[in-house]
């Protein structure tokens, strides 16, 4: 009867430890879930400022060498832009622009530049040139796709 007594204490022993490291793993399992969270949150995080950095870097303003420095071949309007440094080409694109009566499509500025409009080819490299004035400050692009120029204030 002894043995049977000793089993039956040593049953309740291990039962009762059973049940620590059940509510143990438990823990354990809900604190793993909550860094398993927390990681992909933090990964999600790191990804949009990964993205952010890169669309910062990719709307950088792109400089060349001229005599050993870095200059903005097309400046930001505003500060020490003025339009007097823009390229003679970028000049009368916006001399255009402002002379029209409202906002004008990248046809009829190669019209009055001379372009072959009905090449599509030939406006590829105006619209680009206009997108950057846009981008720089200097035109407007609208939704619709035409550019209007922005006020010489």
């Amino acid at each position: 009867m002894l043995e049977l007594e000793r089993i039956t204490a040593r049953r309740n022993e291990l039962d009762t430890l059973a049940e620590e490291l059940a509510k143990q793993l438990a823990e354990v399992q809900a604190e793993r879930e909550r860094l398993v969270i927390a990681e992909r949150v933090l990964r999600r995080l790191a990804e949009q400022d990964r993205a952010v950095a890169e669309a910062a870097a990719a709307v950088a303003p792109t400089a060349a060498r001229v005599a050993g420095r870095a200059v903005l071949l097309i400046p930001h309007r505003g500060g020490t832009g003025d339009e007097a440094e823009l390229p003679a080409d970028y000049r009368k694109i916006l001399a255009i622009v402002r002379a029209a009566d409202g906002p004008v499509q990248d046809g009829a500025v190669g019209e009055e530049l001379g372009l072959e409009v009905t090449v599509r080819g030939k406006l590829e490299p105006l619209r680009a040139k206009m997108t950057k004035l846009a981008d720089r400050g200097w035109l407007h692009k609208r939704p619709d796709g035409r550019f209007a120029a922005r006020s010489q204030a």
